[in-house]
């Protein structure tokens, strides 16, 4: 019984010497000797920083010859990609980028530049950049439990505004097209290449402001009025069921609507925007618009009226200008921000479901008179 009890002490003992060794391993620092053998630079010029700490990602570079840049980043090999950007203007955007993976079946790791030309997979585009890599600088290996990817830039001075990116779990790009897959986890730093001190770039507050703005927008004068104007124009066979249905949608699409331009508002304000007139410009007027259908309300003749007409042509005019003014500053506002395929495309969506539905509904009318 107590040869039992020692050994299963010792098991133990065990265990987590090896779990604490594994751990070590799979830790860098600045203090760290640095575990590759076939650099073709002096390592003694390398510069570290901790570039991103909860990541435990380490970055070494130096200036190794005449306008020749070396770069090593350092990270654990999490089954991912690992990527380091290099900015303009500390946004991912527009951005040029070193990728690098191993995958875990043990085949040969893989470095390539990419164009971030968008918040979407597709607009990823392997192979592409600005960056000026010199040949056969691109490597990659794992050493343990670590990935050591290496690369090397002309340049009189790299951009400061630095991305890193780790990619999710188990997935590694492939041929023919290396498309990446949204990152698990971002940051942005601007570094100091003389002093190698390096602080990360907050992300802006206003973002969720900006999704805000876009998302009440959206919904408000881009679907759910068009969605009342259907049903005021088609349901009419439910009376009085359709005019309630109508009303509860034009003004829930109103308020939604309302929200989203004090966001704009206020967002322009805070961001001392300066291009952004014309659609700020068409906002208020589909505001203006908005509130003079909410008052036409109160002015609506009876049907037996000779007002009537001209009340009705007021009402659906104005309500027809306003969905192509709003679906048309939607898409304006997109373009603004930058936001990429994923809004345009599904927005677009929505609108194609609601122009079908719309023109099927049309259709199936002309076809009973």
């Amino acid at each position: 019984m107590k040869l039992y009890s020692v050994s299963i002490i010792i098991f133990v003992l065990i265990a987590l010497s090896t779990i604490v060794n594994a751990q070590q391993a799979a830790t860098d620092s600045c203090n760290s000797t640095l575990p590759l053998n076939d650099l073709t630079f002096n390592t003694s010029l390398l510069q570290c920083t901790e570039a991103w700490t909860p990541q435990n990602f380490i970055l070494r570079y130096a200036r190794t010859a005449e306008n020749t840049w070396s770069f090593i980043l350092s990270a654990p090999d999490s089954s991912a990609f690992i990527g380091i950007g290099f900015s303009t203007n500390g946004q991912m955007i527009g951005s040029s980028a070193i990728v690098g993976w191993i995958p875990s079946d043990g085949g040969s790791g893989t470095v390539k530049p990419y164009l971030l030309g968008g918040k979407s997979p597709g607009e990823v585009n392997p192979d592409q950049g600005d960056l000026t890599i010199v040949n056969g600088s691109l490597k990659i290996e794992s050493v343990s439990s670590r990935l050591y990817m290496r690369f090397q830039l002309t340049a009189t001075l790299p951009r400061q505004s630095l991305l890193y990116a780790v990619g999710p779990a188990g997935f590694f790009p492939s041929s023919p097209d290396y498309r990446l897959r949204e990152h698990r986890f971002v940051t942005t730093t601007t570094i100091n290449y003389n002093t190698g001190s390096q602080s990360v770039v907050k992300v802006s507050p206003h973002s969720k402001l900006k999704k805000t703005h876009g998302l009440m927008n959206m919904f408000g004068w881009g679907i759910l009025i068009i969605v009342g104007a259907i049903v005021a124009r088609h349901m009419k066979q439910w009376d009085p069921t359709w005019f309630y249905a109508h009303i509860a949608l034009q003004t829930t699409g109103f308020l939604l609507g309302l929200t989203g331009v004090i966001c704009g508002l206020v967002l322009e304000n805070r961001l001392k925007a300066n291009n952004v007139s014309k659609h700020k410009g068409l906002g208020i007027t589909i505001l203006v618009m908005g509130v003079l259908q909410m008052l036409a309300l109160l002015a609506r003749p009876d049907k037996q009226s000779k007002y009537r007409k001209y009340w009705n042509w007021y009402h659906h005019n104005i309500g027809r200008l306003l969905i192509i003014l709003a679906i048309s500053n939607i898409f304006y506002g997109i373009h603004l921000a930058k936001a990429g395929t994923s809004w345009n495309g599904g927005y677009g969506f929505a609108v194609a479901v609601l122009a079908l539905t719309a023109i099927g509904l049309e259709v199936r009318k002309f076809l009973k008179k």
